[in-house]
């Protein structure tokens, strides 16, 4: 038999890929082209200057719901919503359904048994720690001192000698070494002094932001690669093991060092040494038995993680609407005029009580977490197949990813203003925050898993947004470009380049 030329291969080719691509177009279910081989993947990689937006996009175009697939010879599958039924589906009626699953766990090895990663009846002892903290009488107290003391001492001083030399920082750089430290100092009192005029390489810091890096890659690649180069020690995972060996050490001198002030301490003093939630922990031995070392490892690790990213994160998105929206900029001026006369500007930095009354800045936090929340993404694997009230079949095993981001830009939930930066949408006839549904607003998930700290990190992300506007205007710098970047959190993808200014009195 005569072989083909290499003219009817390259037309059989060219016939083949016409017709995939036909077929696959005409799928309603797909979110992107889905091309032999390399799946939807160069659909992704094309549009990763603007992938949140883009899949926001998209997701509108298939009512909310599609599937992503990445390249045939990985496993790199899930479906991809941001439909609010769906949502309350998933993360409220049929919450046993659905978990982290083990890959989650693999991936967030350095998480260990703690709140965020853990399932089952771990996920319920560490839920339950957490929340008894979380109600105690004394830790509005915590936070109040922790937050008050590094922007009293560290935050206020530092934009003022940016103000006084006509500097630009970065401010997302500044939010991150802010939160690292106060996050350090609320959970296990060590404070890094990551943040301070000189912006010290702190050893701490850098291997924990490594480590986020390192999370976010293993996402990006296939499941086999990253684990052979964990096995051999190269590349990514070889950075990876020294941030975690690095931040380990800072973990365990902390809590040696808090099990020591244990020991010493006196009935006179207990109170004193009650400024930290390892101390509360250790303390609690008390009356609830021995606590090993893994747990307070554990449950510590994930609460700085909660508290650290997030707020920085929203803090800087946060500012970046402000100070590109005078008019809520000013609103938020004359909010806290009217609640304390200026003769108390040497409070400088307010407290829980007061930021409590300052309605419309919780508005306008509520505001740019929604268009732009800290975790932009959800991840849930399925138990058992299941059917979505979209109509989608989801299969044992399969993975299922929420999209926070396109939810907070959703006509269907927010009207057709939804892409406005509007806090009034959050205040009621009474001047009072408006209920929102968490499956609607999923800035700090929903259901069973809603986060405890909700509340205390709108007042924290309140009392440093106040004391910074309070005293300084925040201008930001023209002509830079303004993107999330695609990291596990929303982080702006060149940073906020500031000027400061003092702001009249």
């Amino acid at each position: 038999m005569a072989m083909l030329g290499y003219a009817e291969i390259f037309i059989a080719i060219l016939s083949f890929l016409f017709l995939h691509l036909w077929r696959c177009n005409r799928n309603r279910n797909s979110l992107f082209t889905n091309w032999p081989i390399l799946g939807m993947l160069p659909s992704v990689l094309y549009n990763s200057s603007n992938l949140h937006d883009y899949l926001t996009h998209a997701l509108k175009q298939h009512g909310g719901t599609g599937e992503f697939k990445g390249p045939w010879f990985t496993n790199m599958k899930c479906l991809i919503t941001c439909d609010p039924l769906n949502a309350y589906h998933i993360f409220v009626k049929h919450f046993s359904n659905y978990d982290k699953g083990p890959e989650y766990h693999e991936i967030f090895e350095a998480f260990g048994d703690g709140v965020f990663s853990a399932d089952g009846e771990t996920w319920k002892r560490s839920r339950a720690v957490a929340q008894l903290m979380f109600k105690e009488k004394n830790f509005d107290l915590l936070l109040e001192r922790a937050v008050q003391k590094k922007a009293q001492n560290c935050l206020l001083p530092l934009l003022d000698h940016i103000s006084k030399q006509g500097m630009v920082v970065d401010l997302q750089d500044v939010f991150n070494r802010l939160t690292f430290d106060t996050n350090s100092s609320k959970v296990m009192g060590v404070d890094p002094n990551s943040l301070s005029i000189h912006f010290p390489q702190v050893a701490c810091q850098i291997a924990f932001d490594q480590m986020v890096i390192g999370w976010l890659y293993r996402h990006l690649v296939p499941r086999s690669f990253w684990k052979i180069q964990k096995w051999l020690q190269i590349g990514q995972e070889k950075k990876m093991t020294r941030a975690c060996q690095t931040f380990e050490n800072f973990l365990r001198e902390s809590i040696a060092s808090k099990r020591e002030e244990q020991t010493k301490c006196t009935s006179n003093d207990a109170e004193e040494l009650h400024a930290d939630l390892l101390t509360e922990l250790i303390r609690d031995e008390k009356s609830t038995g021995k606590v090993d070392d893994k747990f307070l490892r554990d449950t510590a690790f994930n609460l700085f993680v909660a508290g650290r990213d997030g707020i920085a994160v929203g803090l800087t998105w946060f500012f970046w609407l402000v100070a590109t929206h005078p008019l809520v900029e000013a609103k938020i001026i004359e909010e806290i005029n009217e609640m304390f006369q200026p003769q108390e500007r040497n409070l400088m930095v307010f407290g829980v009580k007061e930021v409590k009354k300052l309605v419309y800045l919780h508005a306008a936090m509520c505001e740019a977490l929604g268009l732009f929340p800290p975790l932009p993404f959800e991840r849930k694997h399925a138990v058992q197949s299941d059917i979505l009230p979209s109509g989608h079949l989801i299969k044992r095993n399969e993975m299922i990813v929420c999209s926070l981001y396109s939810m907070g830009k959703s006509e269907e939930i927010w009207g057709k203003d939804c892409l406005e930066f509007k806090p009034e949408r959050w205040i009621s006839k009474k001047r009072e925050i408006l209920h929102v549904p968490s499956y609607k607003y999923m800035t700090f998930n929903a259901g069973p898993r809603v986060c405890l700290g909700k509340d205390l990190s709108i007042i924290e992300m309140k009392m440093v947004a106040s004391s910074i506007l309070w005293s300084y205007r925040i201008e930001v710098m023209e002509g830079q470009h303004i993107s999330p970047s695609i990291s596990l959190g929303l982080l702006m993808k060149y940073g906020l380049k500031v000027h400061v200014g003092k702001r009249d009195l």
